[in-house]
């Protein structure tokens, strides 16, 4: 894994962050260089593993999941080892270290009531590294946020990745069928393990034809089932400052405050959530004077807020449901 990028490496980097399956081609257009060059660059980052791309299932087209955020107070001698042991848990999807070194953020998509329950009333009170935790439902998650790219690409370059308009559908359309359910659940599970993999390759594990596996993904993206993602640590891309701003917003101008926060160009992340911060938002900024200008220009400029509670990360354990590497210390939970 890398410890640095060039210029071209960081440019390069971010398409693929907006973009995660877009072909060298299009990269390469995007950003005015060659595909040679493309090709050249960026294969040996999915190869150290500074780029891994991969899927994250969209909760509200599942209806069984139930989305949470956890705050998790540890012993601070303890909080590496319960990092990890969350991370390697299947239902988490980000798993972060925040603030003084004693708290845990981390986010579930757990499996029903039963999953939620268990986890709130037997696997955390059994855990005797953790003291203390505050939980928070998921009600909304606004995707325009996931078009994060550092402001390393301009606002024509960042179109030119923009998908083409949907091809034409049979009229009527054909129904839901168990057949293409199971085709679905083979191609979630063959994205999740590597994003970027070929139809041919998706075709096999489902089952199917590569046309047809391309237009069932073509489908589960663009009806929101699926966000495809590129993990890669953010510093990498120049990004120093990563917060978690849990945030207290008048129910009346919630979707307001959340739409404005959702399409700001340091926001990664933003939904609504259940408590008293009923708005969670994943920032990264530059340095700290630029997430200080985030806070007094940007948030503080929403009438609508009432109090906020700023977070920075420490340490990332696990993004988009894949471990840091090197991140994971052994430990039950």
């Amino acid at each position: 894994m890398r410890q640095a990028l060039d210029e071209t490496d960081r440019r390069i980097a971010a398409a693929l962050v907006a973009a995660p399956r877009a072909s060298w081609r299009e990269v390469a257009r995007c950003l005015d260089l060659s595909e040679r060059t493309v090709v050249r660059r960026v294969a040996p980052l999915y190869a150290d593993g500074t780029l891994r791309a991969t899927v994250v299932r969209n909760p509200a087209r599942f209806p069984h999941v139930i989305p949470m955020a956890l705050r998790i107070r540890c012993r601070p001698n303890k909080i590496r080892q319960v990092a990890g042991a969350l991370a390697r848990r299947t239902d988490t999807v980000w798993v972060d270290i925040l603030g003084g070194g004693d708290e845990i953020s981390t986010v579930f998509f757990l499996d029903g009531p039963d999953a939620r329950n268990t986890l709130l009333l037997r696997d955390l009170p059994a855990t005797d590294a953790v003291g203390s935790w505050t939980s928070h439902t998921l009600l909304r998650v606004f995707p325009t946020a996931f078009r994060w790219t550092a402001g390393l690409l301009s606002a024509e370059e960042l179109a030119r990745l923009e998908p083409g308009p949907a091809p034409p559908q049979p009229s009527p359309a054909p129904p839901a069928s168990a057949v293409s359910a199971g085709i679905d659940t083979a191609l979630v599970t063959a994205l999740t393990e590597d994003g970027r993999a070929t139809y041919s390759d998706l075709a096999r594990r489902a089952g199917t034809t590569a046309l047809t596996a391309r237009r069932r993904l073509d489908a589960l993206v663009r009806g929101h089932v699926l966000r495809l993602a590129t993990e890669i640590d953010l510093a990498l891309l120049g990004a120093h400052a990563e917060a978690l701003l849990w945030i207290a917003v008048r129910p009346g101008a919630l979707q307001e405050t959340a739409q404005t926060l959702s399409v700001h160009p340091q926001v990664r992340f933003c939904a609504a959530t259940t408590g008293p911060a009923n708005l969670v938002v994943a920032v990264a900024a530059a340095d700290l004077g630029a997430l200080y200008a985030l806070l007094t220009d940007s948030v503080g400029a929403l009438e609508g807020i009432s109090a906020i509670d700023t977070t920075p990360l420490l340490a990332t354990v696990k993004r988009t449901g894949l471990i840091r590497h090197s991140s994971a210390a052994p430990g039950p939970l």
